[in-house]
């Protein structure tokens, strides 16, 4: 990077931390770009080039915030040994609930009540995706290896099967695997990582926001059973 580069860069990470800052204290909704500028001390017209309005500066939280969630489930993914399908499973349900914890506001942003008046742009949903896409490649990788188990329930519903072929088309396109790997697998077992993805965000969303109160207490172990109910159903061995 040049010098101009660099100090661009700095600068909007000066102004996106100072952002986020904000959103912890007062939340999404009251967030201002004025706000913003006034305590770094800069008009608002130099903010303006990079982040013309409120809901830019929005975006550029909920980018950052997705792609922390899928880099933290990556990286405590990729710890594990590549065959250990079932260990590989667990943390990423283990990385996505520790990332919320530690990222209570920037997850609330993500996963929480919408902001009033924000629409958020197309090009958001790619790095909602990640997380789901890890899933799936684990899955895939089941699949690809010693075989998923046969999936256990009753098949999937006759309307839920084009959306079951969408997903597999999807992770063909999107993730580096032969399709080989994908021949056969269960429509059950494909709806089974959406069922997973969505009862992962569903159990880390009731812990953060409070739901859980007096209802289940050991949540990490809760969140475990959570992750081997979901793998078992995906036809994951080992869990």
């Amino acid at each position: 990077m040049g010098i101009r580069d660099r100090a661009r860069a700095e600068l909007v990470r000066e102004i996106t931390d100072t952002a986020r800052r904000h959103l912890a204290e007062r939340g999404a909704a009251t967030l201002s770009v004025r706000a913003v500028t006034r305590e770094l001390g800069m008009s608002p017209s130099a903010v303006y080039r990079y982040f013309p309005n409120r809901d830019a500066l929005l975006t550029a939280l909920i980018l950052e915030a997705y792609q922390g969630v899928a880099d933290a489930a990556t990286t405590a993914e990729s710890d594990v040994p590549r065959a250990d399908l079932a260990g590989r499973w667990l943390a990423v349900f283990r990385a996505v609930r520790g990332w919320a914890l530690d990222h209570p506001h920037e997850y609330a942003l993500i996963y929480g009540s919408p902001v009033p008046g924000y629409v958020a742009p197309q090009d958001t949903a790619v790095p909602a995706a990640g997380v789901a896409l890890l899933l799936a490649r684990i899955a895939v990788d089941a699949a690809a290896g010693a075989g998923l188990e046969p999936p256990p329930g009753p098949p999937v519903p006759e309307e839920l099967r084009a959306d079951a072929a969408d997903r597999t088309a999807q992770v063909l396109q999107d993730l580096p695997v032969e399709s080989d790997g994908l021949d056969g697998i269960d429509p059950r077992a494909v709806i089974a990582v959406v069922d997973a993805w969505t009862m992962l965000f569903g159990t880390v969303s009731f812990e953060l926001f409070g739901h859980y109160h007096r209802v289940v207490e050991a949540r990490s172990a809760h969140l475990d059973h959570v992750a081997r109910t979901c793998g078992r159903a995906v036809g994951i061995r080992g869990l």
